[in-house]
């Protein structure tokens, strides 16, 4: 076993936190510290803050999110993944996920931050946790990264697709065919039937003339967003090359 550099602090209760213990325990300290604690750090010997582990983090957690993505939900296209990649490793996230974690507590910050309740911005709070996951990364290697990340933050993606994907199919399939087919899905009634006020509704999708989802429900909207749930299931099991602008479009 690798033994431990002796720490400038004591940082065994953010490991608790983090469920894991690092061999090298200088790259936890340089993970939690910002860069605003220099002028004052250097007289106590510090001399690198969380910037370059920051730098490194945010790549290590875009592959691990991409990967679980695409392996978890096979589903969905690579416009949807993408989506959701995208809002899993936001600033927003990000802060959330280090709030719960408590590293805003362990974090060196300079007096002016610290007036500033620096310690609660999530822009600090954000840059700490992408810092934190490279630490983990050199410590460690690639496995114990993605353990670190998919413990900590399954929980976000899987509230990030059920929120984002099941409650509007419509918004999903829009963006999808504004960037991957430069079109529009348009939606048409098909049948309607009893009386007015316990009417059906039966909605294709139409994506350049052709119908790539049908759906039923008791408004326009409830089978809108059913017909557009299911050309996404279609869509992603579709060849991309059929559907590509000027490629054998349907008629």
């Amino acid at each position: 076993m690798i033994p431990r550099m002796k720490p400038h602090r004591d940082l065994s209760e953010l490991e608790d936190r983090l469920r894991y213990r690092f061999r090298k325990i200088d790259l936890l300290e340089e993970a939690t510290t910002h860069k605003s604690f220099m002028n004052e750090g250097r007289r106590l010997g510090v001399t690198r803050n969380n910037e370059r582990l920051e730098f490194l983090g945010d790549t290590v957690l875009g592959l691990v999110v991409a990967e679980y993505l695409m392996v978890t939900y096979p589903k969905y296209p690579e416009g949807i993944l993408s989506k959701f990649k995208g809002r899993v490793v936001s600033e927003p996230t990000l802060a959330s996920v280090s709030r719960a974690l408590g590293i805003g507590g362990f974090l060196l910050i300079g007096k002016g931050e610290e007036l500033t309740q620096g310690r609660e911005k999530s822009s600090l709070l954000a840059d700490a946790m992408e810092a934190v996951i490279a630490a983990i990364y050199l410590d460690s290697g690639l496995d114990a990264a993605r353990t670190f990340i998919i413990g900590h933050f399954r929980s976000v993606i899987e509230q990030t697709v059920h929120e984002d994907s099941i409650q509007d199919y419509k918004t999903d399939l829009q963006e999808y065919c504004q960037r991957e087919l430069e079109t529009l899905p348009v939606y048409q009634v098909m049948d309607q039937r009893g009386p007015d006020h316990q009417k059906e509704f039966d909605v294709a999708v139409l994506i350049r003339g052709k119908i790539y989802g049908e759906g039923s429900g008791k408004s326009k909207k409830e089978a809108e967003q059913k017909a557009a749930k299911d050309a996404l299931s279609r869509l992603a099991r579709t060849s991309r090359d059929v559907l590509q602008p000027g490629k054998n479009a349907p008629s």
